[in-house]
């Protein structure tokens, strides 16, 4: 069966990724017959038609998928009302058992347009043909038939059967489920949360990420850059238990006597689900087992608000040894250093490798810059045993960051990574520069005055 999905205007790229994983995660399929050569410039329009196996998986992935607005049973499209009324005719079969008694109401929006009341009822009134013999009910109808108009671009003023212009696409089908996921971006929206700080990730990205992760009952996760925890409460709503780690333990904490992430977590039903918060760096990590964790899910400091650090000393000139000795009778505070990005990432991943189980997924965040930006860049973080799954962009402009979903395909055990020696033998091999790399740098004295001029 074709079904036709209608998407909120928002993260095209995500859209995809999003159906492929809450469907690996229900054990069923989605068929692109369509798209095989146009799914690219299919993702960017806000209708697509789809084949399932069952309506039931329409509505699982509709009260999961946080892109999806609503779901319909397909029956017709065409670039003008004659070529949509010929198709929707030869699919009597899919219809003709609502004829007799059931009642209906005829839903009809238009995209790039406005469509008056006029011409609605113009439209409604051209499926006369359809004979329906049940009652007109507005409120609770047994059956919603959707006509759904598209336009490339600009404002259209009116319905396609009286426009200036023409119609890019009609649509015609039968509701058979809206989007309820995208509530759930109010129920985690951070304004409203109890704990929060000036890089908690929105809402709607900490939701989508959490799907990439396949969050699901039972499973374990670890966000090894939780900060103050946007990801792990979406995680562990969807059922997960989560692990979280930092370097700065005053993210996790925050001034309360409970800490910031478990008030947060307690607003949402979730602190349960919170195993446990650590305070260390990852390249001197504790893990003393590995190939346990589900998934790993983390957005890395990346300098935009708050640059990355890792333990060790910068390089001090020797007249400045003396006060980096600490004092009698006051706290240590280990000395940190900056963490390059592109260093950060590609040890993330050799840490995934050993803390992931064999198909576990490693979901992070990329920053790049738009204009360098290619292809090999994701390569250059991949490594033995680790496979790419998805690469979705949210674009600013001169630069962006990639949702990444990298997969362990490995059922190997791997040593815990020793980070610098690996870096090393790692860069002595590979000549290719990605655009990450030194972002911060650049993000400040390049491509962000640019944009403020």
């Amino acid at each position: 069966m074709e079904y036709l999905f209608v998407f909120a205007q928002s993260h095209e790229e995500f859209r995809v990724p999003e159906l492929l994983s809450i469907s690996e995660l229900h054990g069923f399929t989605i068929g692109f017959d369509r798209y095989a050569n146009v799914l690219d410039n299919a993702i960017k329009r806000p209708f697509m038609i789809l084949m399932l196996d069952k309506e039931e998986h329409a509505h699982i992935l509709a009260q999961r998928c946080i892109l999806i607005k609503s779901v319909h049973e397909f029956y017709a499209e065409g670039t003008s009302y004659d070529m949509l009324h010929e198709q929707n005719s030869r699919a009597r079969p899919q219809w003709e058992r609502y004829i007799p008694d059931t009642s209906f109401k005829f839903f009809v929006l238009g995209y790039n347009s406005t469509i008056s009341q006029r011409c609605q009822h113009q439209i409604i009134e051209s499926f006369a043909y359809m004979d329906f013999l049940g009652k007109i009910e507005m409120k609770n109808p047994e059956v919603t038939l959707t006509v759904f108009e598209e336009y490339e671009s600009g404002r259209a003023t009116d319905g396609g059967l009286h426009k200036d212009g023409e119609l890019t696409q009609v649509y015609f089908g039968r509701l058979v489920v809206h989007g309820t996921a995208r509530s759930l971006m109010g129920t985690f929206d951070v304004k409203k949360r109890q704990y929060f700080g000036n890089t908690s990730m929105e809402a709607e990205i900490s939701l989508l990420m959490a799907n990439q992760t396949l969050a699901s009952p039972g499973k374990l996760i670890y966000d090894p850059f939780i900060g103050t925890g946007s990801m792990a409460y979406t995680t562990a709503y969807f059922g997960a238990f989560v692990y979280g780690s930092d370097i700065d333990g005053r993210q996790m904490r925050g001034k309360d006597k409970t800490p910031g992430i478990i008030r947060a977590a307690s607003q949402y039903g979730v602190a349960s689900r919170i195993m446990d918060l650590c305070t260390f760096d990852v390249t001197n990590h504790p893990w003393r087992c590995g190939s346990f964790f589900d998934a790993i899910i983390t957005d890395p400091p990346y300098g935009v608000r708050a640059g990355a650090k890792r333990l060790g000393r910068k390089k001090i000139r020797e007249d400045r040894l003396q006060s980096a000795i600490p004092r009698p009778n006051e706290p240590y505070i280990p000395p940190t250093k900056p963490y390059e990005l592109s260093q950060l990432v590609t040890d993330l991943v050799l840490l995934a490798r050993y803390l992931l189980r064999p198909g576990g997924r490693l979901v992070f965040f990329l920053p790049t810059v738009s204009a360098e930006y290619a292809p090999p860049d994701i390569n250059t973080v991949l490594c033995e045993g680790m496979e790419l799954v998805a690469n979705s962009l949210q674009d600013f402009g001169s630069w962006g960051r990639r949702l990444i979903t990298i997969k362990k395909t490995a059922h190997a055990e791997y040593l815990p990574p020793s980070f610098d020696s690996v870096r090393e033998a790692g860069e002595s091999r590979d000549t290719h520069v990605p655009a990450h790399k030194d972002f911060r740098e650049k993000y400040f004295q390049g491509f962000k005055r640019d944009n403020e001029r």
